[in-house]
């Protein structure tokens, strides 16, 4: 059990929400725990379909939900969500494709109408930036950007310990939509050539066609094709997908720096499921900022997320504890 040990005092939490209910919504998987100040007590994993609807993840969650909150002293359920959302649970804007529904459901509505319990809501990116502050690679540290590698690419921004969120609720959470090439692929945000375009699993496929010196489109590639193939492949001495590989290095690299001349963090933490291959990454990108990161005082630290998919659970606490 990873016990959170943030900074702050919790002793007023623990008297108010000694448990709440935490729900990660993901790319590829949603997960539900029963969260302390312990960490997490006990956790459902449900996987996700490409094009889900959020409405029937609701449904699967209902029994689960139910439990935890039968389970003990249950105050709050948290959601984390990968969209653009209000802390009150609004969802205002979702990747194209994903959780079109989502806008036009009451999620207060839902988890006061069926649980008795109170809703607060995160973008997935910000509650694992929370999570690996409270218990991960980012204890201690005031300024921090977070990136999330995996089936997109995600950010978030701490300054002075505050989570960054702006006017409209996306500062800081865009950092897979900063433009890498302005001639590049349509992204699914609806914009050119982002990093999230031109490094992420879901543009993988289209990213290795591309890079192909003959341009065939009956280029034979694994299937899957996904980072854990690539980073295998190019250790293994595979030099078109070293060539993918490098590609996608150079594309978060400049993202990255990009992030560190816009919010100045002491610490980057590279998180997600593509950091399995942390070895081949950090040394890439560590590269990359020293040769190009403008920062007259010296150069980020870059670390590695420490949490897994635990992140976002554990930055429930923190997230209920912020909101008292």
């Amino acid at each position: 059990m990873t016990a959170i040990t943030s900074a702050s005092d919790d002793t007023e939490l623990s008297c108010i929400t000694s448990r709440a209910i935490a729900i990660d919504v993901g790319g590829s998987h949603m997960r539900c725990g029963l969260v302390g100040h312990q960490g997490i007590l006990s956790v459902f994993d449900h996987p996700i379909s490409p094009k889900s609807r959020l409405a029937p993840l609701l449904q699967v969650l209902d029994h689960h939900v139910a439990g935890f909150a039968r389970n003990g002293d249950c105050r709050a359920i948290t959601l984390s969500f990968p969209g653009i959302v209000t802390r009150h649970g609004k969802v205002l804007s979702t990747p194209r494709g994903k959780f079109e529904d989502a806008p036009d459901i009451d999620l207060a509505g839902w988890a006061k109408e069926r649980f008795g319990l109170r809703l607060v809501m995160e973008n997935d990116a910000r509650m694992a930036l929370l999570g690996e502050h409270a218990a991960g690679a980012a204890q201690n540290c005031m300024d921090v950007v977070i990136v999330m590698l995996g089936t997109g690419v995600g950010s978030a921004v701490m300054i002075h310990g505050a989570l960054l969120r702006g006017a409209h609720f996306q500062a800081g959470c865009l950092g897979g939509h900063i433009p890498a090439r302005f001639d590049g692929r349509l992204c699914i945000c609806g914009a050119i050539g982002c990093v999230e375009a031109e490094a992420s699993t879901w543009a993988l496929d289209a990213i290795a066609r591309e890079l192909h010196t003959d341009g065939e489109d009956n280029l034979p590639l694994p299937s899957p094709l996904d980072f854990a193939t690539v980073f295998r492949c190019s250790a293994a001495g595979d030099s078109f997908m070293t060539e993918v590989r490098d590609h996608c290095l150079n594309v978060w690299s400049a993202g990255i720096v990009g992030l560190i001349h816009a919010y100045d963090p002491s610490v980057v933490v590279l998180g997600g499921g593509v950091m399995a291959s942390a070895d081949q990454i950090i040394p890439a990108v560590s590269s990359y900022i020293e040769r190009h990161a403008f920062t007259w005082w010296g150069k980020p630290e870059l670390r590695t997320a420490k949490l897994g998919p635990d992140a976002a659970l554990i930055g429930a606490w923190p997230l209920l504890q912020e909101c008292l």
